[in-house]
C-alpha cells in the first residue's frame, strides 16, 4: 500500500507539516508494511510561501520586522536567486495569529512590515515577489506595504501619516511617490475568492474576524471607497472589483494600482511548484485533513482541490477534519475530530492526541 498523506494545516494548532508527521507515525507504527509518503499542502491561506520555501529549497533571507502594530518582530522570506524571486507570507510579519485576542484593532493595524520585507528583497536584486495573503491581522488595503515600498500619505492637511497611524483608510486625503518604488510584480497567493467590497466582501466577512466591530462596518466601508477614490486619481486608473480583493483586508487591490499584479488562487499553484499530481499518480491511499472543513472549502481550499485531483486519477481519499460539512463533499470516508476546547491550556497537546486517535481508525 502505497499512502500519500497530504494534509493542510489545522488551522490554530497544527501547521501542516506538524500535522503530516504525526498522521504519518501513527499509521507507520499501525501499517508497517505501507510504504509512505508525506506530502504538506496549502493553497494561500497561512505559511503557505513558508512551506513553498521548503519544498523549492530555497534561501532564507532573515529580517528584524514590525508586527501588525508596530512592535519589533523576527521574520524571514525565502529567496529564489535564478528568478530574483522572493517568497513572503504576509503572516510572517503582519499575521493575525502574533496578536492576543485583545489586540485586534483594524484602525491601527499595518501591513508595513509586510513590506520592510519586500523592501528588503528589493535591496536583493527583486523583481518579483510571491505573496501569500492567509492569517493576516489587516484590513488596510496593503497602505502599509505602499509605505515601506516610498509611497507618503498625507491628511487634508499636509501632515504625513506615518505607519501604523490610527484611522489612517479615513484620514488619508493626499499620495505622495517617491522616484525610489521598487520597480516588482506580484503574485498574490489567496485561499477565499471574495471581493473587497459587498455582502461577500473583506470587511463584513473577515472585518469581525479581526476585531472589528458590526457598528463599525458601515463607516468602515464608507471610508474605504473614498480611499479607492483617492487610488484611482493618483494612479490614474480605474478600479474594479475582482475575485481575491478581499483576502489580507484588501492587499492585493490596493498593491494593484501602483504595481503589475496578478492573483493566483493558492492551491492549484502550490500543487504545481510542489509536483502534487505526481504524488497521487503514484499513491493506492490518499489521506488529507484540515482544521474544520466548511462552506468555504469548496471554493478552491487544498483539501477540496486535492479530492478533485484524487477523483481524476480514480484515487480512495481519507479525509481528517472537525465538524459535519465534509460528510456529503464526495471523500471516500470522513474520520471526524473531536471538538476542541481553545481555551484550554494545553490545547495544542489536545489537538495532537486526538489526530492520533482519529489516524489510528484508518485502514486500507
Amino acid at each position: 500500500m502505497n499512502a500519500l498523506i497530504a494534509p493542510n494545516a489545522f488551522k490554530g494548532t497544527l501547521t501542516a507539516l506538524e500535522a503530516g508527521d504525526i498522521i504519518a507515525q501513527t499509521i507507520g507504527a499501525k501499517h508497517p508494511s505501507w510504504t509512505i509518503k508525506i506530502h504538506p499542502i496549502a493553497d494561500g491561506g497561512d505559511s503557505t510561501c513558508a512551506l513553498l520555501n521548503n519544498y523549492l529549497g530555497l534561501k532564507s533571507i532573515e529580517v528584524w520586522g514590525l508586527d501588525a502594530l508596530g512592535r519589533p518582530i523576527q521574520t524571514s522570506f525565502g529567496w529564489e536567486e535564478s528568478s530574483k524571486t522572493a517568497y513572503i507570507d504576509v503572516s510572517a510579519a503582519s499575521g493575525v495569529g502574533t496578536l492576543q485576542e485583545e489586540e485586534k484593532n483594524p484602525n491601527v493595524a499595518s501591513t508595513f512590515g509586510t513590506g520592510l520585507l519586500i523592501r528588503k528583497a528589493a535591496e536583493l536584486g527583486a523583481k518579483h515577489i510571491v505573496l501569500g495573503l492567509g492569517g493576516s491581522a489587516t484590513v488596510d488595503l496593503g497602505l502599509g506595504i505602499l509605505q515601506a515600498c516610498g509611497f507618503t500619505f498625507l491628511n487634508e492637511g499636509g501632515k504625513e501619516l506615518i505607519p501604523f497611524s490610527p484611522g489612517i483608510i479615513s484620514k488619508l486625503k493626499h499620495i505622495q511617490r517617491s522616484p525610489a518604488v521598487p520597480k516588482l510584480s506580484f503574485t498574490c497567493l489567496c485561499d477565499v475568492k471574495n471581493p473587497f467590497f459587498g455582502k461577500q466582501g473583506a470587511i463584513p466577512v473577515f472585518g469581525p474576524q479581526k476585531g472589528l466591530k458590526n457598528e463599525d462596518l458601515k463607516v468602515f466601508e464608507e471610508d474605504a471607497h473614498q480611499l479607492i477614490k483617492i487610488l484611482e486619481n493618483k494612479s490614474k486608473t480605474r478600479f474594479k472589483d475582482q475575485a481575491g480583493f478581499g483576502a489580507a483586508g484588501g492587499i492585493a487591490l490596493g498593491l494593484s494600482f501602483f504595481f503589475p499584479l496578478k492573483i493566483s488562487f493558492g492551491a492549484n499553484y502550490f500543487f504545481e511548484k510542489t509536483g502534487l499530481e505526481s504524488a497521487v499518480v503514484d499513491s493506492d491511499l490518499i489521506i488529507t485533513g484540515e482544521g474544520k472543513y466548511d462552506e468555504q472549502s469548496s471554493s478552491g481550499k487544498a483539501c477540496f482541490e486535492l479530492l478533485k485531483l484524487a477523483k481524476l486519477h480514480q484515487k480512495k481519499i481519507v479525509l481528517i477534519t472537525s465538524g459535519l460539512e465534509a460528510q456529503e463533499a464526495g471523500f471516500d470516508k470522513v474520520l471526524t475530530l473531536p471538538d476542541l476546547d481553545f481555551s484550554h491550556k494545553n490545547f495544542k497537546k489536545l489537538a495532537t492526541q486526538n489526530l492520533i486517535q482519529v489516524s489510528n481508525q484508518i485502514e486500507d
